[in-house]
C-alpha cells in the first residue's frame, strides 16, 4: 500500500481554479479604464483534488491570506497564468483583500490594450467564468490518514491571480495527472509497476506478415505441427 504521508512533502508553486462571477464596470473619472471584481479563491469550502496517490479533500481555511496580505505581496493579474500583466499590486491597479467568502480581487485594466479588450468581452458575454491563483503553501494540516489537507497559510508574493478559460477546477473535479515531482515521490514497487504499465502501453505492435507472403504459409504449418 502506498504511503500517503508522502503527500505532505510535496512543495512548490500550486494553482487552484474556481468558477466565479466577475463584475466589469467602467471606472469613475478614468476614460478607457474598467474595473473587474471577483474572488480568486474561496475559503472553508472543501473540494476534491487528485495526486499520484489518488483523490483527497482540500480546503483553504479562513485567515489563510491574512499574513501574506499584511506583507504587501507583489501579485499580478494575468490571463491563463501568462502574458503581460494587466494589473499589479505594486502599481495600485490590483487590490486584494480577504473576507468571509475568500480572496477578493479588484483590478483596474486599460481597455486600450487588445488583450484586455478580448478578456473584457469574454467576461461580459459569459464566455469565461473561472479564476485561478498561484501561491505557495507555508502552513498546512493533514488529517491522520492523509485524506484531507487544510491549507492554513499561503504566500502570494510574486504569484498571480488569473482569469482562465479552464483549469483544474476544484469546485467540480480534477482529472488525475502525474507530474515529475509526483513520480519522484513513488516508492520502488509503485514506480516499477507504473513503468511496466507504460512499457506495455507504448510497446510497438508486432508487424503481421503480408497476406500471401511465403512466411505466412510457414507460420501456418508450424502452428499446425504445434511448433
Amino acid at each position: 500500500m502506498a504511503d500517503k504521508s508522502k503527500r505532505a512533502s510535496v512543495t512548490g508553486i500550486v494553482r487552484r481554479t474556481y468558477p466565479v462571477q466577475m463584475e466589469v464596470r467602467a471606472k469613475d473619472n478614468a476614460s478607457g479604464v474598467s474595473t473587474i471584481t471577483g474572488y480568486a479563491s474561496a475559503v472553508d469550502q472543501p473540494y476534491e483534488m487528485w495526486d499520484f496517490l489518488g483523490s483527497y479533500a482540500e480546503v483553504v481555511r479562513s485567515g489563510a491570506f491574512a499574513k501574506t496580505l499584511a506583507e504587501h505581496p507583489q501579485v499580478q493579474l494575468l490571463l491563463n497564468h501568462g502574458g503581460l500583466a494587466m494589473a499589479y499590486t505594486k502599481a495600485g491597479t490590483l487590490r486584494l483583500s480577504e473576507d468571509s467568502a475568500g480572496l477578493h480581487m479588484e483590478a483596474d485594466v486599460t481597455g486600450a490594450r487588445s488583450d484586455v479588450q478580448d478578456m473584457l468581452l469574454a467576461l461580459q458575454d459569459g464566455s469565461v467564468d473561472e479564476m485561478s491563483f498561484a501561491f505557495r503553501v507555508t502552513r498546512q494540516l493533514w488529517s491522520p490518514d492523509y485524506d484531507q489537507r487544510d491549507i492554513l497559510e499561503v504566500d502570494l508574493h510574486r504569484g498571480d491571480v488569473s482569469v482562465v478559460n479552464f483549469g483544474a477546477n476544484p469546485a467540480t473535479s480534477v482529472a488525475p495527472a502525474l507530474r515529475a515531482a509526483d513520480f519522484d515521490q513513488l516508492g520502488e514497487d509503485d514506480a516499477r509497476a507504473l513503468m511496466e504499465r507504460l512499457q506495455r502501453r507504448f510497446a510497438p505492435a508486432e508487424p503481421e506478415p503480408p497476406a500471401g507472403h511465403p512466411l505466412s504459409l510457414y507460420l501456418a504449418q508450424a502452428e499446425a505441427l504445434g511448433l
